[in-house]
């Protein structure tokens, strides 16, 4: 039986690299993909989705518009680092149209898919949780039937990349996040911010990663200009914290839920996310003292076998 996944995404650069990665396995089936606010505007993040499944060959996949703001917070983008269009600022007169679009919203859909496949579906959150959020608000009861949720987001050690203490999908809707780890009972996994930091890839791998002889290849190479460039820049290096190197903090999230035996070792811990501070709101906080007495913990992801990442990112551009 394949993997039956549904990717909810804010799609810019890496975004893109994660749904690629996952249309490439044989042992995946994408159930659907929906789209949120984030890096772009929602309507940004629904055209680049388009485009992506248009490079793979997958228009058949169906495609969620979501939720376009966050459910308190203002609104938060990410143009200087993904292009203001979330894919690079690469024009695409050929692109398709949002005429493609599902007529059911995102949270909608997601409560649908998994009621038609319980105990079968993995839920990959690689953007904002606000559509999890909604989801989880419309149907209390239908994350008992997930799988699993995979998350890319959170911080395990106040390191910020957006503010001082907050990553940028928890900083981007902070009550989202507070209600999807409080209420999401299913085995959930996070790979975190400084997870993704300290699993960094080489850029001679990036270089053979994007050489690749293939239309994929060579899409991505164009999109990921823009970032590539970004990351080079003094305020980008600031963030890292284990020195330069190639970093796709989605595909993380999206290769454990693909392949269970890529993590070599998590913490089992509850979290939940701040609120409240003036310079720690949406800073995920771990309970390693069981201080909230919460039932549900979460895996957080530390470290994974490095060529089996590289074998499944490898895939995604043949």
């Amino acid at each position: 039986m394949k993997n039956k996944i549904i990717i909810d995404v804010d799609t810019g650069v890496d975004d893109a690299q994660a749904i690629m990665m996952a249309l490439a396995d044989p042992n995946v089936e994408v159930l659907g993909i929906t789209c949120s606010h984030g890096n772009t505007p929602l309507e940004n993040s629904c055209k680049n989705t388009l485009r992506v499944l248009k490079t793979c060959n997958r228009l058949d996949i169906p495609v969620y518009r979501g939720c376009a703001e966050p459910l308190l917070a203002r609104r938060r983008h990410a143009g200087d680092f993904h292009g203001k269009d979330g894919l690079g600022d690469v024009p695409d007169p050929n692109a398709p149209g949002l005429e493609l679009l599902q007529k059911k919203r995102a949270a909608q859909a997601i409560i649908k898919m998994v009621n038609e496949h319980p105990g079968e579906v993995t839920l990959v959150a690689t953007a904002p949780l606000t559509n999890l959020a909604v989801a989880v608000s419309l149907n209390p009861n239908f994350t008992q039937k997930l799988k699993a949720l995979y998350i890319m987001g959170g911080n395990t050690e106040s390191r910020g990349n957006t503010t001082v203490c907050g990553e940028f999908n928890f900083v981007a809707d902070p009550e989202a996040a507070y209600i999807v780890l409080d209420r999401y009972t299913c085995p959930t996994y996070i790979a975190t911010w400084e997870f993704s930091c300290r699993n960094l890839l080489p850029w001679s791998f990036c270089d053979t990663w994007l050489a690749q002889d293939t239309d994929k290849a060579r899409f991505m190479e164009e999109i990921y200009a823009h970032t590539r460039k970004m990351v080079q820049t003094e305020r980008y290096q600031k963030e890292l914290m284990s020195g330069p190197g190639f970093n796709t903090c989605d595909c993380y999230a999206m290769a454990a839920a693909i392949d269970d035996t890529l993590l070599t070792e998590c913490d089992e811990v509850a979290v939940t996310v701040e609120l409240e501070g003036t310079n720690t709101r949406g800073m995920m906080v771990l309970d390693y003292m069981d201080l909230l007495k919460k039932k549900h913990k979460v895996f957080i992801m530390k470290k994974v076998n490095e060529e089996k990442f590289k074998r499944l990112l490898m895939n995604a551009l043949k």
